[in-house]
């Protein structure tokens, strides 16, 4: 644009020049002169004004030019001023987010696949989670969120919460198909241990019942007994063994809240678990082997943890799209959220706007916001020759009619 502008008024000049040693007695010639004439004045006038703003024309000291280098620290401070007083001001914040549903075009935004915003913002955090978990310490950081559960482990007591815990369980029944499954497994044992059962019973027999074969009815006797005794104990509710075990839970959540001598033995438990090394191995190789599959599933785009994420904000969007309650409680957090923000932050993000300004050079200033609104400028002096031309042809038919 620049190179047009100024291509305009060389060729305003060259016309100039060719219609003065050209020039007859029509009057259609001091027509085409005098717009000529008047065209470069306007370009060289618009071209003085749009230089002057960031540089001396010409490189000549002229007062009143190069406005924008010499006066940069005014121009940040009232750029600052501008942003802080028009949009930074929390009424103002308030003011626009509330005329704004945030959470419905989020919504939109992830439920509408043609948009492909689910694709990337799936891409930007999965190669965000791997990014991060690559350049971690995997050791250093295993261990680091080791010690951050033992720290919080230490410092809950956890016999109250088994406590409670299974207090609700049974309140709920929700015992009963953990006693049924260990009766099942009690009895599945068994049958896989019969023979040992046999022998055990053979060898404490006595010799007389070994001789006269008793031995092997009462281990079978012993096996039927126990295999009734669990079948019993699954087909009735109220079987007394089973209620007698039901008791025996209930004094144990019993004791697990109020006995401090039962507390103090879990806690001791606790603690010697987590002191095991033993256990902090362990806890090294699942997180050694759960950070390498996070960063392949990452990685790798057809994975499931992109199907998932996929899925996931597909959901999210619908959610936020078709809930006006949840869309209320998310744009009320939203709008809560900037108003604070701007209201604690919003001098500093003016100081930074300020600042950042005021450390530029003249000609960074200079080449940025000519760079910014440098075309529109050219525009002014490509106006300014032809405007100026045409109010030469104005002034001429004036010189005439008088």
């Amino acid at each position: 644009m620049r190179m047009f502008a100024t291509g305009l008024l060389l060729a305003m000049a060259v016309g100039f020049v060719v219609l003065r040693k050209l020039a007859g007695a029509h009057p259609a010639w001091g027509y085409a002169i005098a717009f000529t004439e008047a065209a470069m004045v306007g370009g060289l006038a618009d071209w003085f004004a749009v230089t002057a703003l960031f540089r001396h024309p010409l490189g000549l000291p002229i007062p009143h030019t190069a406005i924008i280098p010499e006066n940069k620290d005014r121009i940040a401070d009232s750029m600052a001023t501008f942003l802080r007083d028009n949009f930074l001001t929390p009424q103002v914040v308030a003011r626009r987010v509330n005329a704004f549903n945030f959470a419905a075009a989020l919504g939109g935004f992830l439920s509408d696949p043609g948009r492909g915003g689910q694709s990337r913002i799936r891409a930007g955090a999965a190669n965000l989670l791997a990014d991060v978990l690559e350049s971690l310490d995997p050791e250093r950081l295993g261990n680091q969120v080791r010690a951050g559960l033992a720290r919080q482990l230490e410092r809950v007591e956890v016999a109250p919460l088994l406590g409670q815990m299974l207090s609700a369980m049974i309140a709920d029944r929700r015992h009963l198909p953990l006693v049924e499954g260990s009766i099942r497994w009690a009895g599945e044992a068994l049958e896989a241990n019969e023979e040992i059962v046999r022998a055990m019973i053979r060898e404490r027999a006595h010799s007389l019942l070994r001789l006269t074969g008793l031995d092997s009815r009462i281990a079978n006797s012993v096996l039927d007994g126990l295999y009734k005794l669990l079948a019993e104990m699954i087909v009735q509710p109220d079987h007394p063994l089973k209620l007698k075990v039901e008791q025996m839970l209930e004094g144990l959540a019993d004791r697990l809240v109020n006995d401090p001598e039962t507390r103090e033995r879990v806690e001791n438990a606790k603690r010697e678990l987590i002191a095991n090394p033993a256990v902090g191995q362990w806890w090294q190789s699942v997180w050694e082997r759960l950070r390498r599959k996070l960063i392949d599933a990452a990685r790798n785009p057809d994975a499931a943890l992109a199907g998932q994420l996929t899925t996931m904000l597909g959901e999210l969007g619908e959610a936020l799209r078709g809930d006006p309650r949840l869309q209320s409680q998310i744009n009320r957090f939203a709008r809560r959220t900037l108003v604070g923000v701007t209201a604690r932050y919003g001098e500093e993000i003016v100081g930074l706007v300020s600042g950042t300004v005021k450390r530029w050079d003249a000609r960074t200033i200079s080449n940025r916001l000519e760079g910014a609104v440098g075309r529109d400028l050219q525009f002014i002096r490509i106006n300014g020759t032809l405007v100026g031309g045409l109010f030469g042809l104005c002034i001429h038919a004036i010189d005439r009619m008088l």
